[in-house]
């Protein structure tokens, strides 16, 4: 009897879940279970395409459940109405990762909502904090879409269906936003192995019936960029667009408030952070784009989460009634030597300078730095203290011959003070004897000026290297937690304007070596013609930067990177030392002055071009100054 109470339980139970099933598949509204349950899913899959079929052309909207539902649904999203009501209309993710990513990609718009990378940290090395270039909302990615039915419709808002695939080692998944079963907008990720690029492609399959083809559709990406590293402002100035336009153009939008480019042919967009980039590339260039920044980290103290607001509008353009676009992404560091790997140019977003400040890093400090950390192993710290020697050492030719002329020129001070005090009544006089000097004595004034010049390049490679030398991030050398960064040593309690709020003793140190480099040279720099009346007197001025420039070095370099704060300090140490040497042991006053006596004696060297020129404007001038005096 036991027995037979239980079979009777068992077939009502059987019924009473077969009543609802049944219900369940009338109401198309799916449970959790009846889409975990592979029969169900592929009955409601047969409908669709049952459906599918019995669809009208003129009405390309087809019925995947109830009626009414779809009626309703219609009403605001006409031919998309049926991707609502399919069991992907929810708000998930899927997720794909390989040992460098973690990429997050909702249903709802199917676009990335978390781009992770795991090998870097925030801020600090032990912060614990991976460095997400996406999450909690900061970005999007949309088209809108214009229907055959006059509705502007948002695929941020819409619903796609995914599709987790293996091909070999790849991960490949498809994201499509349905009008019918066969009928989508399709968005598809293809991960590889141990990668920072992502394929992405965009295409649509029969839309041309439920999208309005007769202008291109309004691809629209937006970023709001987060802070990643110590320094807000440090980081900002180096936060921006950057893109590849008309073959192989490069350029970038402005820092500063809502600022904005219109490139055409656009190759890749880069929305650059600091040392980590998101990049949209594709193999189809977008004619007409829309390129806007605008500042977010406005008062450092308050605004710290946020440093730029960087949006992206590109057309997608039909053809034969569709659009299928074969693009990338790329979510990693922005390291030159990883993105030159890709051979896309991408490693031009890298700010290394431009012309002559761009070869000298590409093709001297790039790979002799590359070479002392990588190939030798040397730590950070010491690879820039070998790097500035060997730069200096290789520039100490120039610094002697510039240290010679200002010999030259101070052995012949007592002669050009003499002229001076001779013709101080007529300074064009005084002008003309002086030249006439330099050219029976054999000495050149610029020749001083030219090897100085021949410095300024190296400089300024340096300023635009060690900013964007990716390898220093996170490296400690000495008291420095992270050369990349303010190597802060006290934190101060109050803001002060310029500097800012810590001590840094790198810049320090770079000062007091300034400080003492033009004090030693100060002395033999002088002007290389005399001073003429109404001109500023550059010795005093000379004097002058002896002090300027070691504060305008504490100010500026403060919040600067400690990197470049030490390649400073070690170059104006060794700088110092190459002078000492060129003084006291190299250029020989006495030998200097017998040999300008000598030259006296000769015939005068017939002058140079620019000498020539000089004597000439001069002689017009005078004339010019008699003329108007008679």
């Amino acid at each position: 009897m036991e027995d037979k109470k239980l079979d009777l339980n068992s077939i009502i139970g059987i019924l009473l879940i077969g009543v609802i099933f049944l219900w369940m598949m009338y109401q198309n509204k799916p449970s959790k279970e009846a889409i975990a349950a592979e029969k169900a899913k592929k009955e409601m899959l047969a409908k669709e395409e049952k459906t599918a079929k019995a669809q009208s052309v003129a009405a390309p909207a087809l019925v995947a459940g109830d009626s009414t539902q779809l009626a309703q649904l219609q009403k605001t999203l006409g031919g998309f109405a049926y991707s609502a009501t399919l069991p992907s209309a929810k708000d998930t993710v899927t997720t794909i990762e390989n040992d460098f990513v973690v990429l997050k990609i909702a249903n709802k718009g199917g676009y990335i909502v978390e781009a992770t990378l795991k090998k870097f940290t925030k801020f600090e090395k032990n912060s614990g904090q991976l460095v997400s270039l996406i999450k909690d909302n900061n970005a999007d990615l949309n088209i809108r879409l214009q229907t055959s039915d006059n509705r502007v419709l948002e695929t941020k808002n819409l619903y796609f269906e995914p599709t987790l695939t293996k091909v070999g080692n790849d991960q490949v998944l498809s994201m499509k936003l349905k009008a019918g079963a066969n009928d989508f907008l399709e968005y598809k990720y293809v991960l590889k192995p141990n990668d920072y690029m992502v394929g992405f492609d965009v295409r649509s399959q029969g839309l041309s019936k439920v999208l309005n083809t007769a202008k291109p559709l309004d691809l629209q990406w937006n970023m709001k960029t987060y802070r990643s590293e110590k320094s807000i402002a440090y980081e900002d100035r180096f936060t921006e667009i950057r893109y590849k336009y008309e073959g192989d153009k490069n350029n970038y939008v402005g820092n500063g408030k809502d600022k904005e480019e219109t490139p055409d042919k656009v190759d890749y967009i880069a929305f650059k952070q600091h040392f980590f980039t998101s990049i949209l590339l594709t193999d189809t260039p977008f004619e007409k784009s829309s390129l806007k920044s605008n500042k977010l980290a406005i008062d450092t103290e308050k605004d710290t989460i946020f440093i730029k607001d960087l949006k992206a509008n590109v057309p997608l353009a039909f053809r034969n009634g569709e659009v299928d676009y074969k693009m990338n992404w790329y979510f990693g560091p922005t390291d030159y030597d990883t993105l030159k790997k890709y051979d896309k140019g991408m490693e031009k977003i890298v700010p290394l300078g431009w012309g002559i400040f761009g070869w000298i890093n590409r093709f001297i400090f790039i790979p002799l730095f590359g070479f002392l950390s990588s190939t030798l192993g040397l730590s950070l710290g010491i690879a820039i203290i070998f790097f500035t020697i060997i730069i200096k050492v290789g520039m100490s030719p120039i610094t002697y011959k510039s240290f010679l002329s200002q010999a030259k020129m101070k052995v012949l001070r007592p002669d050009i003070a003499e002229l001076g005090e001779k013709y101080k009544k007529d300074p064009m006089k005084k002008q003309q004897e002086t030249m006439k000097l330099y050219s029976k004595a054999g000495v050149n004034p610029m020749a001083g000026c030219i090897p100085a010049l021949i410095q300024i390049p190296f400089m300024y490679a340096s300023f635009q290297f060690f900013p964007s030398a990716f390898e220093l991030r996170q490296k400690s050398f000495l008291w420095a937690d992270d050369l990349s960064s303010f190597d802060s040593v006290y934190k101060l309690p109050f803001h002060i304007p310029l500097y800012g709020d810590h001590i840094s003793l790198f810049p320090i140190l770079a000062a007091i070596a300034i400080f003492f480099y033009m004090k030693m040279t100060s002395g033999d720099q002088q002007m290389a013609a005399p001073q003429q009346e109404g001109m500023p007197d550059m010795t005093k001025m000379m004097k002058m930067m002896i002090y300027v420039s070691p504060i305008m070095m504490l100010i500026f370099f403060n919040s600067y990177g400690a990197g470049l704060s030490l390649y400073n300090f070690i170059s104006n140490l060794i700088t110092i030392g190459i002078m000492f040497v060129i003084k006291n042991y190299i250029v020989d006053s006495d030998k200097i002055h017998a040999q300008i006596q000598e030259n006296k004696l000769k015939e005068p060297k017939k002058p140079g071009k620019f000498q020539q020129r000089l004597q000439e404007a001069m002689e017009q001038a005078e004339a010019q100054k008699k003329t108007k005096k008679k």
